[in-house]
């Protein structure tokens, strides 16, 4: 006979065996699946605890107990950057988006005290547009899971997503009428949805097959999903007007032609007081509801962007109409516009309810239009970093700056409006220190000393204290990393990309060549840096920033090499000439030989992935072809707006070999052959870059490094 006391255990034990396994789910279910997929090693050591929010603010408190690390967190996301905390102050490990050090720690490490961390920044964001094509063109579910662990980790709790936006477009157009061909007439390819998300192309790139944008909705759905477990909410694109220009041939409403931007017609402008605005805003607003959701919070869009026009245009009721209609579909929606130029305009924001608009200080290492603008006409503002401009490559970050600016803002008069803070790369793989400084901000209440920082950065990035290491990064400090005023886009550029000439101003039309540190000083610590190669040339982290210092060295010294050459063509020296310019194109070998010896640094690693991201034989093709005109000439293809050539140039293995050093050869050779007297066309550089594109998608560089990393260094010091 079974008692009282056994049947009441039974009938527990049915009843929560019917229960569905997902109902027992914690609220730190994602952070524990984020140790299980990084540090799984520290599967079974850690305990989450809920506390309170003090004042609305993210807090996260760290002890531990009997060999178990206790995370006390406001909510997932304080629990993930708490989890972080511990990573790399207690067990000196970390991730970044150049490499990882998350090896196994043996003993778990103590803390002697409670640790308690308040988050005085309410939002820490990320994305820039251009951050999906110049990184994320062609990433797959297994690189966005990593980046969101790693936006988790970091605090992130506000990011653009923008994969999916085609979906909404193409649905949108097909209720209004439009042909398969239509809208491939307007929505870009893959690798150039940031533009055309902006209003400064259409159709570039494509077409995009239904299939494709299938496939990336499914993964914009995917990721919404595992940012909704991690606490980060989505920003989606709002509506704001952005229609084809062959809408005009489709209706009598009020249409706003918005020109050109270089040599690509612009999306235009459908007047926001026209009734066509709302009807059309609606549909593609009812389309955004069915793919994703009800409750998205966060719309971005930026009207009349980089010389967008607004002849005859009321900037005030035109902005009122934007919000009024995101509100009515979306009543808690907050307008999100990017601080840029003069975006967004005064006129603009004054009609607006300020109370649901966040403006973003987008190139804080530079303006200081929170302060100019007296907090964006009081409006509620985050302070951001650009850093990297196209994804070139340079170590560069104005780190002091970037720490004073935060703790100004937060000790100025115009605390009230500032919201938190931000990363805005236009591409995200370089320069962790930086992104990992700014993010850390919005966790820290006083004011940051980079110095004393950036000790704990290194250990938690190469996993040991290292004096060599330690005074390397002191003195790039003061060199690569100094924070000094003035205006430049991202770092120093490397004279081996550039488009081959006797007078180069720089290798981007916004770039600079101009190094304003000490460039010997700088390779003094590199070579310092090179010292721990015994002890840490396994470790990843360490090789890929040896590897990218000594890149720079290499970059630096072909300026030297560069005016050498330039000096002997002028005074036509042929012997000394074709010494110099030899020794110009075996740097750039040398380069090459270098940056093969990690796969980090490789045009076939950008190849493949745009391959992978695809279906078709035709699907292939057209991402590989987005993808190498992207870093090369970018798209135009009329000489007289072909400025965005090498915007995005990559000092890439294969890359270095295949195409600099080639377009460097035929120069030489039709100098020299000029030197001699001999008669010789200049190289048509605007038809080879293009033929090189439509050849590279028929090669394969298979490649691999025979030349010790060691080696390869100590010889860049000999040039």
């Amino acid at each position: 006979m079974i008692s009282r006391q056994n049947h009441l255990k039974y009938l527990i034990i049915l009843v929560v065996s019917a229960v569905p396994l997902h109902l027992f789910a914690t609220p730190y279910d994602a952070v524990e699946s984020i140790i299980s997929r990084r540090v799984p090693w520290l599967q079974g050591h850690v305990v989450f605890k809920n506390i309170a929010s003090p004042a609305g603010q993210d807090v996260f408190e760290l002890e531990t107990k009997k060999g178990k690390l206790i995370i006390h967190a406001s909510d997932v996301n304080a629990a993930a950057v708490g989890l972080n905390w511990y990573l790399k102050y207690y067990c000196h490990r970390s991730m970044s988006h150049m490499g990882d050090n998350l090896s196994h720690v043996t003993s778990l490490p103590e803390i002697p005290e409670k640790v308690r961390v308040l988050a005085p920044a309410e939002i820490r964001y990320a994305f820039n547009y251009c951050t999906y094509n110049y990184t994320m063109s062609f990433y797959d579910w297994e690189d966005w899971e990593r980046e969101l662990d790693w936006m988790a980790l970091n605090g992130v709790n506000v990011m653009l997503v923008v994969n999916g936006m085609e979906a909404v477009w193409q649905n949108t157009l097909q209720r209004l009428g439009y042909s398969r061909a239509e809208v491939d007439e307007f929505i870009a390819g893959p690798g150039y949805t940031a533009w055309w998300l902006m209003g400064n192309i259409q159709g570039w790139g494509g077409p995009i097959s239904r299939e494709q944008i299938d496939d990336r909705k499914a993964l914009q759905q995917k990721i919404m999903a595992r940012m909704k477990e991690l606490g980060i909410e989505p920003v989606l694109q709002g509506f704001y007007g952005m229609v084809p220009g062959s809408l005009r041939e489709k209706t009598q409403a009020k249409i706003i032609d918005q020109g050109n931007w270089g040599a690509f017609k612009r999306p235009d402008i459908l007047s926001p007081q026209d009734t066509a605005f709302t009807r059309i805003g609606g549909i593609y607003y009812d389309e955004m509801k069915k793919l994703y959701g009800p409750d998205i919070r966060f719309f971005a869009g930026d009207p009349f962007h980089e010389g967008g026009k607004t002849d005859g245009v009321d900037l005030r009721n035109a902005g009122a109409a934007i919000q009024k209609l995101m509100n009515r579909h979306y009543p808690d929606a907050t307008w999100v516009m990017q601080g840029w130029q003069d975006n967004p305009k005064k006129e603009m924001l004054a009609g607006l309810d300020k109370s649901k608009v966040l403006v973003q200080e987008l190139f804080g290492e530079f303006t200081s239009n929170w302060e100019k603008r007296e907090g964006y006409e009081s409006t509620p503002f985050i302070w951001c970093i650009v850093n990297n401009f196209g994804e070139r490559p340079g170590v560069f970050g104005k780190l002091q700056r970037y720490a004073d600016e935060v703790n100004r803002i937060r000790t100025g008069p115009f605390a009230a409006y500032s919201k938190g803070v931000g990363i805005m790369p236009e591409g995200i793989n370089n320069n962790p220190v930086a992104y990992d400084l700014v993010l850390e901000s919005g966790w820290r209440q006083d004011a940051i000393d980079v110095r004393k920082w950036i000790r704990g950065y290194t250990r938690y990035r190469y996993g040991v204290s290292n004096p060599d290491i330690d005074e390397a990064w002191q003195i790039f400090l003061e060199t690569i990393y100094q924070s000094l005023p003035g205006y430049q886009e991202g770092a120093s550029e490397s004279i081996f990309c550039a488009r081959p000439a006797l007078e180069i101003k720089s290798v981007s039309s916004w770039g600079t060549r101009e190094r304003k540190y000490d460039t010997a000083k700088f390779a003094q610590a590199v070579q310092l840096f090179a010292k721990a190669a015994p002890q840490l040339g396994h470790t990843g982290t360490y090789r890929i920033d040896l590897i990218n210092f000594a890149r720079q060295v290499l970059a630096n010294k072909g300026e030297i090499v560069f005016a050498a050459w330039v000096d002997a063509h002028k005074r036509r020296d042929i012997p000394s000439f074709r010494r110099h310019s030899q020794k110009f194109l075996d740097m750039i070998r040398l380069t090459d030989d270098l940056l093969l010896a990690d796969k980090f640094f490789s045009l076939e690693t950008w190849k493949q992935q745009s391959l992978d991201a695809s279906q078709s034989f035709k699907e292939k093709q057209n991402n590989l072809k987005n993808a190498l005109m992207l870093i090369t000439y970018w798209g135009e293809n009329v000489r007289s707006e072909d400025y965005l050539h090498d915007y995005a140039y990559k000092e890439w293995s294969q890359m270095m070999r295949s195409y600099y050093l080639p377009r460097w050869e035929m120069y030489f050779e039709h100098l020299a052959a000029d030197l001699m007297g001999q008669k010789s066309e200049a190289p048509d550089f605007f038809a080879w870059e293009r033929k090189w594109v439509e050849d590279q998608m028929l090669t394969q560089d298979d490649r691999v490094a025979n030349q010790p990393l060691a080696e390869i260094v100590t010889s860049i010091f000999n040039q």
